[in-house]
């Protein structure tokens, strides 16, 4: 599904998959590829928009719970793309991918990176997205944020009326509360999380910001 000239969104397709996003530049970004069993139907969405997997160029993630990477090694072998973690991302790898994993009684599916973005930017081309930690769902929750365009890719930190859990090891309520504190004061026409409906127009993203301080935020 194509949102602006640059940016396509692909719903998650069953229990342990993440919504993925692609940006489509000077470089093909593919943001959470999901779970491994869902990355054929993702393949052929791709196709339905002409975005062949040899076009991607770089596979990133905004954390590294299951549901958003356990696909990236065999997308790299099918599409040839170079996998680029967050330096969070290696620094908490073994609390949230392999402790996370063991709780929810499976065997993690590591990946190897073939290098690191920027600790604060990811230029495709002519989008330029500043990347934001936004701890408390996982230590290594990064948003990606343009701001021209008022675009928020945030993973799990928040959803529609929702935020995402705080029990799992690298969770705390605290952090979240403050993470979502900072990315209430951002312009953004597009709130886009790693579960569930987007959210597009800002004053539909405000009002969503406004109900999770209302009603989620005391509870954690």
């Amino acid at each position: 599904m194509k949102l602006t000239d640059n940016l396509y969104f692909y719903p998650e397709k069953g229990i342990l998959d993440c919504n993925t996003y692609v940006i489509k530049d000077n470089l093909t970004v593919i943001i959470d590829p999901g779970f491994t069993e869902f990355l054929p139907a993702l393949i052929e969405d791709l196709g339905k928009d002409g975005i062949d997997p040899e076009d991607i160029d770089i596979i990133t993630n905004t954390h590294l719970h299951l549901d958003h990477c356990w696909a990236n090694t065999a997308l790299k072998e099918t599409s040839g793309a170079k996998i680029l973690s967050h330096p969070l991302h290696q620094k908490f790898y073994n609390i949230t991918l392999i402790e996370v994993s063991k709780i929810l009684g499976l065997t993690a599916v590591g990946f190897k990176e073939d290098g690191y973005l920027d600790n604060n930017w990811l230029n495709s081309g002519d989008m330029e997205f500043e990347l934001i930690h936004s701890p408390g769902h996982s230590l290594d929750s990064i948003c990606f944020y343009n701001k021209k365009e008022g675009i928020l890719i945030c993973g799990d930190v928040i959803f529609n009326q929702n935020t995402g859990r705080v029990d799992l090891p690298g969770g705390n309520g605290e952090q979240l509360k403050h993470s979502i504190e900072e990315l209430s004061r951002l312009k953004i026409e597009y709130l886009l999380p790693g579960h569930m409906d987007i959210i597009t127009g800002a004053e539909k993203v405000k009002r969503n910001f406004e109900f999770i301080k209302e009603n989620i935020l005391s509870w954690l």
